[in-house]
């Protein structure tokens, strides 16, 4: 076989591999359709965006949010539970369909996997009983923290706490917290809503804000290329913020509304 018939039929081939990857692509909006059901993951351990309920039912507004989205799209959702450290595999090993789940938008993210527009408020912080002095990173030099492992909190600690800082990571939001606390860390670096549970149920704890880490608006995340899903689910978001939905639903479980989110 001549030089030239073997280009000629690489680039064939290459063009073909070409093609049935982007058909691959975009074919998980159809493939949404055709089955009549949408696979979402969704937090069942960081209330109020996602938890277990009394009922034992998924609930927050991250749960909202992912049935708002099937019944626009008119198919059935299928929650699925994921962690911080396991959110990103579920989205790149198809197990969901999109991800919801306090997703926070960075470049690393970004080389991975794809965003839609921003669906409600969010920040992450470091929080400390009164008693202890914190007002700079410096500060958590000779300190125990404790953050979830791979939460964008985690990232963003890690860009600031001295050497000398003890940092515990722990494998999802249930465990950070049981271990402030139970006295195993005297910090805990974490999102505004889990500081809050944290401290309506634990009043003698006296735990305050003390740094802010990161002001990370949520984005709902979608396989990488998948360009038909993740432009559909912006035109639901972009009328469910004109409609007032948006706003109702971070009303409800945030105490406050949406603000203006990035899109």
């Amino acid at each position: 076989m001549s030089l030239q018939r073997r280009t000629l039929i690489a680039l064939a081939l290459a063009a073909g591999a070409g093609l049935s990857a982007a058909a691959f692509a975009d074919s998980a909006l159809d493939g949404v359709m055709a089955r009549k059901s949408i696979a979402i993951a969704i937090p069942t351990d960081f209330p109020p965006y996602g938890f277990v309920g009394t009922d034992m039912a998924p609930q927050g507004l991250d749960v909202d949010m992912a049935r708002l989205i099937a019944a626009r799209l008119g198919v059935a959702v299928e929650l699925v539970p994921v962690t911080s450290a396991n959110r990103i595999p579920y989205l790149q090993t198809h197990k969901a369909d999109l991800v919801i789940s306090t997703l926070g938008k960075n470049p690393e993210r970004e080389k991975v996997i794809d965003f839609t527009a921003a669906y409600s408020p969010f920040f992450q912080a470091v929080f400390a009983p009164k008693s202890l002095a914190i007002k700079s990173a410096a500060d958590l030099g000779g300190k125990s923290v404790g953050v979830t492992r791979g939460a964008i909190e985690d990232m963003e600690l890690t860009k600031i706490a001295p050497p000398t800082a003890d940092v515990k990571r722990f494998e999802d939001n249930n465990a950070t917290v049981s271990a402030f606390v139970s006295g195993q860390v005297q910090v805990i670096a974490t999102g505004a809503s889990v500081a809050g549970n944290l401290m309506a149920r634990n009043p003698q704890l006296g735990t305050e804000f003390k740094l802010l880490l990161k002001d990370s608006p949520n984005f709902i995340g979608v396989a990488k290329g998948d360009d038909k899903l993740r432009l559909k689910v912006n035109e639901i978001i972009a009328a469910a913020k004109a409609s007032g939905e948006i706003d109702r639903l971070c009303q409800k479980w945030l105490g406050r509304g949406a603000g203006d989110l990035p899109n």
